[in-house]
Parts: structure tokens; sequence; C-alpha cells
């Protein structure tokens, strides 16, 4: 799901894309840790099964000469969300995700319990900010880029909206 504004910003066209999450490929992950825990089988050497608290999002690159800007964060209550980029190398529909095709830096947005509702979410900005120009530039080679969410701390899936912005030529 993207969203485009036309408004000009520094260079190029306003253009925000949603994080969407990918529900059938979330639950392929889940059917095969649910498979293995079952024939009590162990995981690939360096396979990376998918959590109950995780799920696979994707973002769809309408351009390719895209433009990081900043990103655009919705925590409804408390909770942690850790938002991880997943390399090219990754095909999802013929191979195990394997933690060395986990990205760095992770983008880690959070509200403790108790601080008030307007308060704005809480974030590491540098790694924020390095995670964002590096989707930016994986942009540059693909139309599709998958991420895998964990919402932590109470953080639920249907309490969090985050998207990027970019500007594109």
């Amino acid at each position: 799901m993207t969203s485009q504004t036309d408004t000009a910003t520094s260079g190029g066209t306003a253009l925000e894309l949603h994080f969407v999450e990918d529900s059938s490929l979330t639950e392929v992950m889940r059917h095969r840790a649910q498979s293995l825990q079952r024939s009590a089988q162990k995981r690939q050497e360096g396979e990376r099964l998918l959590l109950p608290h995780e799920a696979i999002y994707r973002l769809d690159f309408p351009s390719q000469e895209l433009t990081f800007v900043r990103w655009s964060v919705s925590l409804t209550g408390h909770g942690r969300v850790v938002v991880t980029g997943i390399s090219q190398l990754w095909t999802p529909d013929l191979t195990n995700l394997m933690t060395r095709q986990l990205l760095e830096p992770v983008g880690t947005f959070w509200r403790n319990a108790g601080d008030p509702e307007d308060m704005p979410y809480k974030c590491l900005e540098a790694d924020i900010q390095e995670f964002g120009e590096r989707i930016a530039e994986l942009a540059k080679v693909r139309k599709v880029m998958y991420f895998l969410f964990a919402f932590k701390e109470g953080s639920e899936a249907d309490k969090v909206n985050i998207s990027v912005e970019f500007t594109h030529a």
C-alpha cells in the first residue's frame, strides 16, 4: 500500500510508503516453526524461525530513485516495535530465513508504560536515520523489500502504524 503526496520537497515529489503485513508469508513461516516443533526436528544451522510476537511486512517500491526523508510512526498505548530489514538475498518462496540475512541497524520505536498517550514515541535517532538511508539504497536494486516486525512489551500489530517518507525525482 503506498500513498503519494503531490507536494514537492527539495528535489522531488514526496512519497510515503506504508509497511504492509505479508500475512501469507507470515503464515508460511509460522507453519515452518510449528512443523519443526511437532516433529521434534531442529532448525537448520543459522535458520531464523518466526517467534509468536513477530510478523513479516513488506515495502513495495514504485521507483528505484528514492531519497530517505523521515519515518512516520504511530503507537497506541505502550510497548516496543523492532523493525529489522531482510537482505535482498532472501527469496521467501524458495528458502528459509537465515540470521545472516537480517540487516543492521534496526529501527526500534517505543513508548514506556506510564508515558502519556500524547507523548511522542522514543527511538534511537541515529539508527533509524541510517536504516532509512539503507532502505533507500536497497530500493535502487529491488521492487520489494521484506522486514521482520517484532511486537514487544505490550505493543500489538493493530496498534502500530509505520511508514517511511522518501522523495523521488
